[in-house]
């Protein structure tokens, strides 16, 4: 039944109405000619009616299902438009709505809709529709899921299908996606066409991706395809360019053997590509070699070996072969007169250069453009700008200058600091009809930035006009890293935001030097919300941002953070490479966890990283900071026997390790090895050695190398004179180090906390306290702040002078302002607090002592034992004698060394007339019966035992004078009981013994 519209037909049928809008979609019969049916053009013209009313249905049949697929998401509702339709979906229709359709998850579905409506499998035709649509989108999630069920069905992708699948790949630039699909067919034992193979092969080679190019040749001649010298010339240039030689004169050999003939082209790209990575006598061997099986070389032939000699400075045998090459020619070759007036320049033969220029004029040839650009590029190098201004001006008479001429001198004149001569030179240009390019800007914005001219180069970033030349990434990039390097860090970041808004999204490049200059400059915190910005955006980490990342976080002292990046970068996909190994290990050094060196180095050589010399440095550094000195020097020696220079870093690591383990005479042939050759040692390596002499008390030694520092010119830093002074003041030589210490003050090198930390202990250690007082109020009005030990020291000393007021106010003064007083510091003003009869006080600071955690020395205990027994303090007095009690237990094992040593001394004359009626001598007498024979009847042998644990433990007077009173002056008591209860005290106090005030012992007896 026909409407008013003629472009709408109304169907009826017993099931429902479907209305088709057919009008444009038939549009091109409006001259019967034809219409495109299934991707294909057909015609309608000689076609009989009934084949023509077939083609109609066909297409409106495709028409229908499409309209469908495209009114919604895929769901229920859209499953019952499809059932709505007639019959049962063919072949042919399923395979044109998929030729149509480009989202690849609604052809998966209609794909599985139809398998479901017929309850059959798919044709070939069908499943290859389908992965066409896989590759038009580029998504290929379910791929092999697709080639499973064909490879199960017995039939694979056509030809057709795997060349496109991979060329849609290669156009994207998704080389591994590509590689992948190839990958994945071989899997499910299919054979990719020949051209997708040479396809995929060409656009790696274009990257100089060399690993999947080999596994995919070698896939090739598995699979039966004839290889060509072609292929064979891909490969090889690939592999040599990357200077993987054994790979490819592998490749070369392989060839041969199976009969190839190499041909010139082959012999000129080995040339060409082994002589550019320095392969030179392996470039001159094919060159001999052509020539001996008759091929005759040309012109590229001789060029490129000529390119190669310049660039290794073999500059004779250069010019020996370019006589041989030009000698019977008429005609110069242009391209050889270019590359030997490159070589001429490049080693700094100007006058050879303007002389090779004039050959070829008198041979009637002009030179042309590239040869005065190459003359202008080596002058550059050279830094002459001024020869590069007059070669210029005459260059002018024999070709014109081009935009690759003009930007040579404004990169000259940048980088010589020219800008004003470089902007007559932009100028110049335009003038000549040639308008600056984006390099042009580039060379000028970079130039200016290493130049620290950096207005200059944001002037001519603002001064850009972006109707003719737009700043592209290389413009905000450069501009962006200048200004944060020079650390204008806020305006790197802006010029970051102004590049957001003109819609350019930032590399991975823009954000490392965002990184790294917001570390550098201290802001840490900032450097870590690029990072998170970095992601948010979606832009992916290289491993040269990881690396620099993980290097700013070790050096903000970010320890765990640093770890964590470096699994990040294998959790990335990357592979550590040998940076990445060489942060993290100095990284880890320096937070004091050298010992985790040996298994970085052992991980380094397991993932066949090839050492450079920087990582020799850090993993010979981590050894000698961990002790595995030995290790170090094995390294030292694997480090040359490998072609690496030992850096003064190097030798400074080693120097250094050796030096703090007393092997001194070693580490003084090292330091000589240096010398000898060359290296510039600093101040670092003499501080070393010094350090190390002067610890073993060889201080002339020291002197002589500070002598040699200080002739060499340098000038002895802080460390330096701090090693020195603690020599001397371990030797007791403190006259001679403050003679030192004026000299290092008359030297212009300031005095530190440390070096005052030094003169006080020294003269503390002499007796020098009031001295010592002075040093610590000149400490003060200089502003350095002393740090722990400065204070211990001056406490201590304070306190056994007996100035126990100024040495407690100082105690206080220092918790006061936030310092942490170490176990020495407390110990040093109970015994003061002891001695000058302040037993209370003492005490009270005893237990502040144990409530922090520190530790109580056991001569501690026992002097404030004393001044608590003398103040009649008992209660206190055995809470001491218990922590004094529970010491001695701990170190139960010694008291059988004690009474040989006793003997020991007994033998040497301890019991001489000078040591007679002392407590010591008493002592003695306990234990030998010798005499006092009273009070030893009276305690046994636990007793003795008790008191010689007491005196063994404490290395004063204070234990000998409470031994004495207890032994001699409370024992001649003779009330029986009081002479128990004085044991009794003694004993409870020291160990767990029986409670003799009880059942006083029967031989306790006036």
């Amino acid at each position: 039944m026909l409407l008013r519209n003629p472009g709408i037909i109304c169907r009826v049928n017993s099931n429902c109405w479907s209305v088709f809008n057919i009008s444009k979609k038939l549009s091109s019969l409006s001259d019967g000619s034809s219409f495109e049916l299934d991707g294909k053009v057909v015609s309608l013209v000689g076609q009989s009616h009934e084949e023509n009313s077939r083609i109609i249905d066909r297409r409106k049949g495709f028409d229908d299902v499409y309209d469908i697929l495209q009114s919604g998401p895929w769901g229920p509702a859209l499953e019952n438009n499809l059932s709505l339709l007639d019959g049962i979906p063919q072949p042919e229709l399923v395979i044109g709505v998929l030729r149509r359709l480009k989202d690849v998850n609604l052809a998966i579905n209609f794909f599985r809709w139809v398998e479901k409506k017929t309850n059959q499998a798919h044709c070939p035709e069908a499943y290859n529709a389908l992965l066409m649509v896989m590759g038009r989108s580029k998504r290929f999630d379910c791929l092999e899921e697709i080639l499973g069920e064909m490879s199960l069905a017995g039939f694979g992708p056509s030809n057709y299908t795997c060349i496109e699948l991979v060329a849609s790949c290669v156009k994207s630039k998704k080389l591994r996606e590509a590689f992948d699909i190839i990958q994945t067919m071989r899997k499910f034992k299919f054979r990719p066409a020949f051209s997708a193979y040479t396809t995929l092969i060409g656009a790696l080679s274009a990257v100089h991706e060399c690993d999947p190019m080999l596994t995919l040749f070698h896939q090739m001649q598995e699979l039966g395809y004839e290889v060509t010298v072609h292929l064979f010339t891909t490969l090889i240039r690939v592999f040599a360019r990357e200077g993987r030689v054994d790979a490819a004169l592998s490749l070369l050999d392989e060839m041969k053997s199976n009969s190839f003939h190499v041909d010139i082209v082959l012999y000129n790209v080995c040339i060409d590509c082994f002589g550019k990575v320095g392969k030179v006598d392996i470039a001159w061997k094919f060159f001999h070699e052509m020539k001996a099986h008759g091929i005759t070389p040309d012109d590229v032939t001789y060029t490129s070996m000529i390119g190669v000699l310049c660039k290794a400075n073999r500059l004779e045998e250069a010019v020996e072969m370019f006589e041989q090459m030009d000698q019977n020619r008429k005609v110069p070759c242009v391209y050889a007169y270019n590359t030997m007036i490159m070589g001429y320049g490049s080693a700094g033969k100007f006058d050879e250069a303007y002389r090779l220029l004039d050959r070829q004029k008198g041979k009637g040839c002009i030179p042309s453009v590239i040869a005065y650009n190459s003359i202008l590029t080596c002058l550059g190098k050279k830094g002459k700008a001024t020869e590069a201004s007059r070669i210029f001006e005459e260059m002018k008479k024999d070709a014109m200058p081009n935009l690759t001429t003009y930007n040579i001198l404004i990169d000259m004149l940048c980088k010589a600091g020219n800008l004003e001569d470089a902007l007559k030179v932009r100028d110049a240009m335009k003038e000549a009809g040639l308008f600056p390019n984006v390099m042009t800007v580039n060379i000028m914005i970079d130039r200016l930035c290493k130049a620290q001219k950096l207005d200059e180069a944001c002037s001519i970033f603002e001064g850009m006009d972006h109707k003719i030349c737009s700043p592209d990434d290389v413009t905000f990039c450069s501009l962006i890293d200048g200004l944060g390097k020079h650390g204008r860090v806020d305006d790197a970041y802006r010029l970051y935001e102004k590049m957001l808004d003109s819609d350019r999204i930032p590399n991975a490049v823009v954000y490392t030097s965002l990184i790294r200059n917001f570390f550098r400059s201290g802001r840490k915190e900032d450097g870590h919300k690029i990072y998170k910005e970095m992601v948010q955006r979606g832009c992916s980490p290289d491993l040269m941002l990881l690396n620099t990342y993980m290097d700013c976080v070790f050096k903000a002292g970010e320890t765990e953070k640093g770890r964590a990046l470096f699994e990040e970068i294998k959790a990335q996909g990357f592979i550590p490479d040998v940076q990445s190994y060489s942060i993290l290990n100095h990284g880890l050094v320096k937070a004091g966890f050298a010992r985790e060196t040996y298994q970085l180095f052992h991980a380094m050589k397991e993932q066949g990283c090839v050492l450079d010399t920087r990582a020799y440095n850090t993993v010979i550094d981590g050894f000698c900071k961990s002790g595995k000195v030995d290790k170090a020097y094995q390294l030292l020696e694997e480090m040359k026997s490998k072609g690496h220079q030992p850096t003064v870093v190097t030798y400074g690591s080693v120097i250094d390790g050796l030096a703090k383990i007393d092997r001194l005479d070693e580490a003084y042939m090292l330091f000589e090895e240096a010398k000898s050759k060359g290296i510039e040692l600093n101040v670092v390596i003499y501080s070393s050695l010094i350090d190390g002499f002067g610890k073993v008390g060889r201080i002339d030694e020291a002197y002589l190398i500070l002598e040699e520092l200080m002739q060499k010119g340098l000038k002895p830093n802080v460390y330096t004179w701090n090693c020195l002074l603690d020599a001397l003041v371990k030797a007791e030589e403190i006259n001679e180090a403050l003679v030192c210490f004026q000299s290092m003050k008359d030297l212009e090198c300031a005095p530190n906390h440390v070096t005052y930390s030094i003169i006080i202990n020294g003269l503390c250690m002499v007796r020098k306290f009031n001295k010592a007082f002075v040093f610590w109020q000149e400490m003060q009005k200089k502003d350095l702040k002393p740090n722990t030990i400065t204070y211990t020291t001056m406490i201590s000393g304070l306190a056994k002078a007996g100035n126990i007021a100024d040495a407690y106010g100082l105690f206080e003064r220092f918790k006061k302002s936030g310092g942490v007083p170490d176990s020495g510091c407390y110990n040093a003003m109970i015994e003061g607090l002891s001695n000058t009869n302040r037993a209370m006080d003492a005490y009270t600071l005893f237990e502040e002592t144990r409530r922090k955690g520190f530790n109580i020395y056991t001569k501690t205990c026992v002097v404030l034992l004393d001044a608590l027994h003398k103040a009649e303090c008992l209660e206190q007095a055995a809470i001491v004698g218990a922590v004094l009690r529970e010491t001695a237990k701990s170190q139960h094992a010694a008291r059988s060394w004690f009474f040989g040593y006793l003997a020991d001394v007994q033998c040497v004359g301890l019991q001489s007339s000078r040591h007679k009626n002392t407590p010591f001598h008493h002592l003695l007498n306990l234990l030998n019966g010798s005499s006092c024979s009273r009070q030893r009847s009276m305690m046994e042998q636990p007793l003795i035992c008790i008191l010689v644990n007491i005196l063994f433990y404490s290395l004063g007077n204070s234990v000998d004078l409470m031994l004495y009173g207890y032994s001699h002056s409370k024992c001649t008591s003779t009330n029986t009981s009081d002479n128990a209860f004085q044991w009794n005290h003694l004993l409870q106090l020291t160990c767990n013994a029986p409670d003799f005030s009880v059942n006083p012992p029967s031989k306790l007896v006036s």
